[in-house]
């Protein structure tokens, strides 16, 4: 089956906050424990709506539903939902700072299928477009295979306090964008 990519819409949103949940609770139950999903979703593991408005959030779709999300961005904040703390919505200067890869998520029965990649790729094309030549993200630890695999590498590991006293660790990672050949 074709999977399309396109801008995520406002309009988007019931059904990305559903995909998200859905993606959380069954391919990250391997890496973090029901108390840490329960206590990050919401807050760092969710929907940015800030993404939608800046147009630098993709949606991968099939015929009747989304499948995978994921996006960029030229704000500081790393990580995190519309219920993050920790949001830092000033501009990053291209020239000296690294785009954002943010909020991925593939629902379960289309992990492993390409999702992920085409919309990383989609992501870095639209960052270099933007004059970033380096990309940065906070993975959780259920991505970092992916990331490696694209030629990310580790910076360091943060330990994220969640609102439930749980503690959720996530993996700081950048990559250079691709450089032409001439």
């Amino acid at each position: 089956m074709d999977i399309a990519l396109r801008l995520a819409t406002p309009g988007d949103a019931p059904e990305l906050h559903a995909l998200i949940e859905r993606s959380v609770r069954g391919l990250q139950t391997a890496d973090y424990s029901e108390a840490q999903i329960n206590g990050a979703l919401g807050t760092l593991l969710g929907l940015d709506t800030q993404l939608i408005r800046d147009r630098t959030y993709f949606v991968a779709q099939v015929p009747d539903r989304i499948v995978g999300c994921g996006g960029w961005s030229r704000r500081r904040t790393l990580f995190g939902s519309d219920g993050s703390a920790d949001r830092e919505d000033a501009l990053l200067d291209p020239k000296r700072d690294a785009a954002k890869i943010r909020a991925f998520f593939v629902h379960p029965d289309w992990a492993r299928r390409g999702v992920g990649t085409a919309i990383l790729n989609a992501c870095e094309t639209a960052a270099e477009e933007a004059g970033f030549a380096r990309f940065e993200m906070g993975a959780t630890l259920t991505g970092v295979p992916l990331y490696l695999a694209r030629g990310y590498r580790i910076l360091d590991r943060i330990e994220n306090p969640l609102p439930n006293g749980e503690v959720l660790p996530i993996v700081r990672m950048a990559k250079d964008a691709a450089k032409e050949v001439s």
